[in-house]
């Protein structure tokens, strides 16, 4: 079959790949000239089956409160005229309900536990390297109320298949001893074991050149404009010169898909959720200070993960549309938590800044599988988790292209 995929993030390409593994003739397209290049080029790295679970909890809520007005707020929302940013945000407000938060874990959890399976499968098919670091991932607290209501949570996600390990500050100290420097003294966390960390922009990079080796046609530096559809069926993409034709589409392209489908009559609950990203580059002399462990600082929801001689701290969320600028006092806030929990990075070079838009739904439930149009197919929407979710994702559409049911319990997409 022929299939068009569009959109070339570690979503995209990952969905590709698996398509063409299936034995299809798969062309890839996306705006940039590689691979990558937006959501996917400089994301906090961790790929969290452990902690997989939407923003959208029962305990945000009042969090989002305290941090009205803060400009460095780790959830910050900038009201705009724009109908959808206040409907989005009723959503994800509705989707903070316990019930609804425990049905969006219970999705999360099962797809990122059958998606750490597929990636592990696809890095031993071919030998991808991407600076992974499998020493699980450490949520730490730095303040005891946080820790306490963090080792409850964990307790309860337990009957919901997530299997946390709770830690005292020194077995904390042991798993990461970098953190035995820390300015801000740690209370304890919890541990998942089985998580991971790597460098999702690596990934992307190395699958696309793998895909292409077994014959996918990657269209570079080509700009999706619009789907024409004849009756019940997508018959071409507008994208560069020529209309391209196919049996099938795939829509992967993040926080654009709602934008390509609406004028299809097709209206998804995905907007962009800017985060921001700063990358030190770690001398020798500096490197054996710095955290090996991926880490998640509970206080300021911020990511941080170690790619060889660099280290990556990621966070926060902008409710602010589709702008992508740098608001360098967000990034500053960043670097000076960095410097914080270890004192040593005052030495290290100048930060690299980057913000990008993550796709998300109100509860950070993926949206893949079918439109009311026979042969489009979604695979986007991955909010915070596109990295961990990837590889389950790709495998998952591939079946679901081919009539089959994928071997995950989700709840895929009907027409």
């Amino acid at each position: 079959m022929k299939i068009v995929v569009l959109g070339a993030g570690v979503v995209g390409v990952t969905g590709a790949w698996f398509l063409a593994r299936a034995g299809h003739e798969v062309t890839l397209v996306d705006r940039h000239a590689e691979a990558g290049m937006e959501t996917s080029f400089a994301n906090g790295g961790q790929v969290a089956a452990g902690h997989a679970e939407p923003w959208a909890s029962p305990s945000v809520l009042p969090k989002v409160l305290r941090w009205l007005g803060r400009g460095d707020a780790p959830l910050l929302f900038r009201p705009r005229a724009d109908l959808k940013q206040w409907l989005w945000a009723l959503r994800f407000a509705m989707e903070c309900l316990p019930g609804r938060f425990e049905r969006n874990t219970r999705q999360l959890a099962g797809l990122a536990r059958y998606s750490r399976d597929c990636l592990a499968e696809l890095r031993s098919e071919t030998g991808i390297e991407y600076d992974r670091v499998a020493r699980g991932i450490l949520h730490f607290c730095t303040e005891q109320a946080e820790f306490e209501a963090l080792a409850k949570h964990a307790t309860r996600l337990r009957s919901l298949g997530i299997e946390r390990e709770i830690k005292s500050a020194a077995q904390c100290h042991d798993i990461e001893p970098a953190l035995r420097a820390s300015r801000a003294r740690v209370v304890g966390g919890v541990y998942s074991p089985q998580d991971e960390s790597g460098d999702a922009h690596a990934f992307t990079l190395g699958l696309a050149r793998l895909a292409e080796q077994k014959g996918v046609r990657f269209l570079r530096a080509t700009t999706v404009e619009s789907l024409h559809t004849e009756g019940e069926r997508v018959r071409a993409v507008r994208a560069g010169a020529e209309p391209l034709q196919a049996e099938a589409f795939v829509v992967s392209l993040g926080s654009y898909s709602a934008r390509l489908l609406a004028p299809l009559g097709i209206s998804i609950p995905v907007y962009p959720l800017k985060g921001y990203s700063v990358t030190l580059a770690l001398p020798p002399g500096i490197a054996a200070h710095a955290p090996t462990v991926s880490l998640t600082d509970e206080a300021h929801k911020l990511v941080i993960s170690r790619f060889g001689t660099r280290l990556r701290c990621a966070g926060t969320a902008e409710l602010t549309g589709y702008d992508t600028s740098i608001n360098k006092r967000r990034c500053e806030a960043i670097v000076r938590r960095l410097r914080v929990l270890f004192p040593a990075l005052e030495r290290a070079g100048e930060a690299e800044l980057w913000a990008g838009l993550r796709p998300a739904t109100p509860g950070n439930v993926p949206l893949i599988g079918r439109t009311p149009f026979a042969n489009l197919f979604l695979n986007t929407g991955h909010g915070t988790l596109g990295w961990t979710l990837a590889a389950g994702s790709g495998r998952a559409l591939a079946d679901l292209v081919a009539g089959r049911r994928p071997d995950v319990d989700f709840a895929f997409r009907q027409a």
